[in-house]
Formats: C-alpha cells, structure tokens, sequence
C-alpha cells in the first residue's frame, strides 16, 4: 500500500512480490489509479487491473471495494491483450460498482466549477460520484448488469432524482431511461468474460488450499477518505484496513503491511505538501524521476522526504515494512534534505506527529537533516551492503525516524532493480 500521497511506485514492488503469491487481489479505487511496471525492458501501464497479471497462472481479482468505468476498462484489456499478456485469470468481482455516465459529468463539472481555494485535483474519472452513490445507496453494482428486471427497477428509483440535480444544479445533459439501458447493456458485455458469480466457492477454495495473497492497494495513506488530508483525498480507503473491507478476506488473514514510499515525496492534486519543493531541487526530482501522471499526465509536485508523513502511514496501517523506492533519483545530488518535524511559525510549537487539520499546514514550515549524496551510479547494486556509504546512512536514518525496518530498496525501474534487505512473508 501507498504510505505518501499514491505514485510511489507500488506496481514494482507488487510485480516483484506477485512472485511468490498465488492470488493478486486489488481492493480500491478506479481507473484513476495508475500503475506502471517495467519487467525484461518492457514498460506495461496498469489502471485497474492487479499488475500481477504480468505473472502467468496467477488469480487476478478486482475486488468489490473498486469502482469500474466499463469503457476504460475495455481499452486497458485490450491494451493488454495487444502486448500478449493473458488475461484468462482476471476476475471481476460482482459486488464492485459500475461508473456511469452521469458520474463523469458531476466530476468534470463540480471539479472545473469551483474555485482554487477549494479544488481537489480529481483525475474527472466519475470516481468521487461513484464512490458517493455507492455510501447513498443509489448505485449500480456489476451484478446488477445481469438482472434485467431489477436493473429496470433501479434505473426507475435513481433516473428522476439523477435528471433533477443534472439539470438543476449541474446544469447538464439529462439521460433518458433508453440510454442508460443501452449503456448497461454495453457494459455487461464487456465485463461478462470476467464476472465471478461464484466468488464465494473461490474464496472458499483459496483459504481451504492455504493459497498466498497478495492485496494490492491504491494511491496512498494520505489520500483516504477518512485519514488523508481531507477535503484533499481520494474517495475510498486505501489504509490497510481497507485491503479486509475492500476484498472480503478478514483481517486476521493479514501478516504483512508493507508501505511503499519512495526516497522523496510526490503529490498529485490540491492540498497540503510541507516539504514542496517549487524551486531548482523539485524540478530536477521531477525530471529525472520522471514525475508525470500515469493516468493523467500531470507533473506531480515534488519535495523531500517527510518522515512525519512516513510515522503517520506506520500508525494508522500497521506497517510492518517500509520498501522505499526510486533511490536512483539522488544519484547525482550534492546533498539531500530529511524532514523530521514541523515548526509552527506563528508559536515555533514543534510536531513530531501529523497534524490532521489542513488549515494548520499553511503555517508549517519543515525541519531538516541534511545528508550528503554519493554522485555514483547505484542502478546496478545488488546488495545493501554494496550502496554508497551516504546513501546506505540515508536508509538507515529514514529506518529510526519511521521505527520500523526498511524491506526493499528500489535503485531502478526494473523488476530485477531491487535490493532485497528484509523478505516479507506471502
């Protein structure tokens, strides 16, 4: 899971742990997630498949805490199935949630209406209006793509209400009941080849058959609905207690949280960033990193490590690891700052902890360790024994102020490019 604020590069590790799994099951989220995995020298983009269909005779499940836009669904599978990648073990869970498409028009029009004060930076993918008619009672489930009279049904109870706040609040296109039909029935085609009705007897069968899973999650900590930098967040739980929630395996089931981070810090989108860097520094994180949107294309904003973000990702999932990737970035930096606490500038009251209220963080300003960088090329590195001595300080520095231990260290974007410093149980 995502211990930053999501794009940490969680498809790597994923891919490279989806290894020793039998079942790779992605719990949250939509298409605007986007995961990019590089494996023999080949670049494959995720968005909502589970990266681990990279793997052949793997179970790849999209949970029932996802939300599905249909359509873009059907362009990354035949994406897919262009590259060669078999997709004859992707499953769709049938209690997931069907995007519609009057949820891309609320997205686009509420995200484009409001003023920047007040703008979240949502991708305009139909997410946030998904997830919200899903908690108001008032969505469609992928199951119900198949029941054509309890689908008629529905369109029946939601279609009036929907057209009202369109029309009067939106001040957008209406749907006819003949419209939204034909787009069900659309979407029911696309999905069939993967729904799985009997998802009750699979998981029966994997839990009797001790099979290894592997959950994979979205975006990160710091973009839950319920612990992110609220209103800046995304609209569904991507701590690890949403892995249980989001998947229907309980959490008794879990021996392992690993966080991902990687050795800065990105963010997509509005909201609080303490450790920004709108200066020479981010832009060249930025470059090298290549610190654009997977699914967007955005230039995600960059900054320094925040080992204050870091310790409230390990409090609120129960990290047990920490796997920090793209350490390669800082290959020919001259030096690198640390963040360790907060300094409030209207008091100088220093926080060591996350303060949760965002109005707080216009006044924070980070405090620092500076480290000294290695100016040699780490992308070849094997062992951690075998890294720089600044960088090997560095990781060790990150591992005392998060108090736990650090898992895996990413030097470079393939699968191979990894060094493995503690193996996690799957």
């Amino acid at each position: 899971m995502g211990a930053q604020w999501g794009d940490e590069g969680k498809a790597k590790i994923v891919d490279m742990l989806a290894a020793d799994a039998d079942v790779i099951i992605r719990w949250q989220g939509g298409c605007n997630a986007g995961h990019t995995v590089v494996s023999n020298g080949k670049t494959y983009k995720f968005h909502l498949v589970p990266s681990g269909i990279l793997y052949k005779n793997k179970i790849c499940i999209i949970g029932a805490g996802t939300v599905i836009y249909p359509v873009a669904l059907e362009t990354e599978i035949n994406a897919l199935i262009k590259e060669g990648i078999s997709l004859k073990n992707l499953k769709i869970h049938p209690l997931a949630s069907v995007t519609m498409p009057y949820h891309i028009e609320i997205d686009s029009i509420s995200e484009d209406g409001i003023t920047n004060e007040t703008k979240i930076g949502t991708t305009k993918k139909g997410i946030g209006p998904t997830y919200a008619d899903k908690f108001g009672r008032c969505g469609i489930k992928v199951q119900d793509l198949y029941d054509e009279e309890f689908l008629s049904k529905r369109l029946d109870s939601i279609l009036p209400v929907k057209n009202v706040v369109l029309k009067e609040v939106y001040k957008t296109k209406t749907y006819t009941k003949e419209e939204l039909t034909d787009y069900c029935k659309r979407a029911a085609k696309i999905l069939k080849p993967y729904v799985c009705n009997d998802w009750q007897e699979l998981y029966a069968d994997i839990q009797k058959s001790g099979k290894r899973i592997l959950f994979e999650g979205a975006q990160g900590v710091m973009l839950d609905i319920d612990w992110g930098t609220y209103p800046f967040v995304t609209s569904s739980s991507p701590i690890a207690g949403g892995a249980a929630t989001g998947t229907g395996f309980g959490v008794q089931q879990i021996n392992e949280v690993i966080g991902i981070s990687k050795a800065y810090i990105t963010r997509v989108g509005e909201g609080p960033f303490v450790t920004e860097l709108d200066n020479l520094a981010g832009n060249r994180i930025r470059t090298i990193g290549q610190e654009f949107g997977t699914t967007t294309g955005r230039p995600r904003r960059c900054g320094w490590f925040d080992a204050v973000v870091a310790r409230y990702a390990v409090q609120v999932s129960g990290l047990t690891s920490m796997a920090i990737t793209k350490l390669d970035v800082f290959d020919a930096f001259d030096q690198i700052q640390l963040c360790t606490s907060y300094k409030d500038t209207r008091n100088g009251k220093i926080y060591n902890y996350y303060p949760t209220n965002v109005n707080t963080h216009q006044y924070l300003e980070p405090v620092y360790e500076t480290f000294s960088g290695w100016n040699s090329n780490i992308t070849a590195v094997k062992k951690f024994k075998d890294l720089p001595k600044d960088a090997q300080l560095y990781i060790k520095r990150i591992e005392e102020l998060i108090g736990i231990p650090v898992s895996y260290v990413s030097v470079g974007p393939d699968r191979e490019q990894t060094i493995i410093m503690k193996k996690c149980r799957i």
